[in-house]
């Protein structure tokens, strides 16, 4: 019999080859050998990372009117990481084997298996490890036709500075009032020397990241608010309360800026890590580039007539952490009958309607017959103004109903005889099929009636 963690293994090999067969996600530069650490999002996993990004966006900016929005330049003046502290301190302490010649991060010899004894940990090797030594995780490359220490400048290893240093044109410009939020979503960058467990740890990814601009005073208060408005926002798309641990981070394992530090962590089949970090970092960030910077960077209060450095917030999440959240969460195996009655596993993604790429699937019950054909085609045309939908007349509609299964689809809909002639029992034309995609139940609707069932499924 096979071990909980035999099985976990065998579930993520389920889920990273279904990504493939269906188009989710395809390993970058595949037919070259492929980059590690980076990865492709194929028709339906660009659907489905789109929308969680929407669902994010809208929850943080359209649903608030004390959030506003940015989108930063990925490359940025180098004295914004001098002055943050990365060009110096964002680095990993990385020991080398002097046999096999593989680097490993040095706090993590002891969970990294070794490369030519995957049963044994780098630490269990017994060839020698050079001493720990700090390697930085930037991406380097040159502004301009010279490559100078002067044009020197880095691919982003986060978005937040952005947002920091245009805190104040983006104060001005919007005119909000403490407490208040800049929220962003944009590609980052690291270089990574262990990428692993698929899309878990990458050199290049995205995050959605929003700092809360505040008093000091509200700022634990604050951190608090935020946990749980992140713990709901995870419920809303599909990944349940009870999957993701609180870490409270010790204040010995805080980063130098944070006061207070929350990590949300998943149950991924490969262990518990962590999806997002929601951390009150004080007045460290913007008080840091009002100083190398020599700009004022401090808010005043047109009620007590003060000014000060307003402290942050942040919920700093992952998309593609959040996206292959979602994917283990909503994975299912199933025993169900097909028509013939013979026992076969059904494989279903349980994604949320309001996040599966595809809303709706119509099919014509037969190819062959013209009228099913246009009036599928009609029921699509117009069904697409609203909705992502995918029409298919390939193959027994059994089949259809499993191939749309298995990439997430929500709901089926059949164009059969009884559209065209009238229902049986009712009399009633223009009535379609709808198949639900987790109980399999099935029901008749008006065509009419289609829009308003789909979009009542995606509230």
């Amino acid at each position: 019999m096979a071990s909980g963690a035999e099985k976990q293994t065998d579930r993520m090999e389920k889920i990273v080859s279904l990504c493939k067969r269906r188009g989710f996600i395809f390993q970058s530069s595949e037919i070259y050998g492929g980059l590690n650490g980076a990865w492709d999002y194929g028709p339906l996993g660009a659907e489905l990372k789109r929308n969680v990004k929407e669902h994010w966006w809208r929850s943080m900016t359209q649903l608030r009117d004390d959030i506003v929005g940015l989108d930063g330049a990925i490359l940025m003046n180098r004295a914004v990481w001098k002055a943050s502290g990365h060009e110096e301190t964002f680095n990993d302490p990385m020991v080398d084997c002097k046999e096999c010649k593989g680097r490993f991060r040095a706090d993590q010899v002891e969970s990294t298996p070794c490369p030519r004894k995957p049963s044994r940990s780098v630490k269990e090797c017994e060839h020698e490890k050079t001493e720990p030594r700090a390697f930085n995780l930037m991406f380097r490359t040159h502004a301009g036709a010279i490559e100078t220490d002067d044009s020197l400048v880095y691919l982003r290893p986060e978005t937040a500075q952005a947002i920091f240093v245009q805190f104040k044109n983006i104060l001005d410009t919007s005119r909000q009032k403490l407490p208040f939020g800049i929220a962003q979503i944009g590609k980052a960058f690291r270089n990574e020397i262990n990428p692993r467990n698929f899309t878990f740890r990458s050199r290049e990814f995205e995050q959605m990241e929003l700092e809360y601009f505040c008093r000091a005073e509200d700022g634990l208060r604050l951190t608090d608010e935020w946990l749980e408005n992140r713990l709901k926002w995870y419920e809303s798309v599909g990944i349940p309360r009870s999957k993701i641990h609180i870490l409270d981070v010790p204040e010995d394992k805080l980063a130098h800026y944070s006061k207070k530090t929350y990590d949300l962590e998943y149950e991924f089949p490969f262990g518990i890590q962590e999806l997002e970090g929601v951390a009150y970092r004080t007045d460290f960030d913007l008080g840091t580039h009002q100083k190398h910077s020599g700009k004022s960077l401090e808010y005043f209060d047109e009620e007590t007539k003060q000014r000060f450095v307003p402290h942050v917030v942040e919920p700093s999440a992952g998309v593609d952490r959040t996206v292959l959240a979602l994917l283990c969460e909503s994975y299912d195996e199933e025993e169900v009958a097909d028509d013939k009655g013979n026992k076969e596993t059904r494989v279903v993604l349980r994604f949320k309607p309001s996040v599966a790429p595809i809303k709706a699937a119509i099919f014509p019950l037969l190819k062959n017959k013209p009228e099913l054909v246009a009036k599928a085609k009609e029921i699509t045309s117009a069904l697409r103004q609203e909705f992502r939908v995918f029409y298919d007349d390939s193959g027994a509609i059994g089949r259809r109903y499993r191939r749309q299964d298995e990439v997430g689809t929500p709901f089926c809909i059949t164009v059969d005889f009884e559209t065209l002639e009238g229902d049986k029992a009712t009399g009633a034309k223009d009535t379609v099929t709808i198949r639900e995609r987790d109980s399999m139940t099935q029901r008749r609707v008006p065509i009419t009636e289609l829009s308003s069932f789909i979009a009542s499924a995606l509230k």
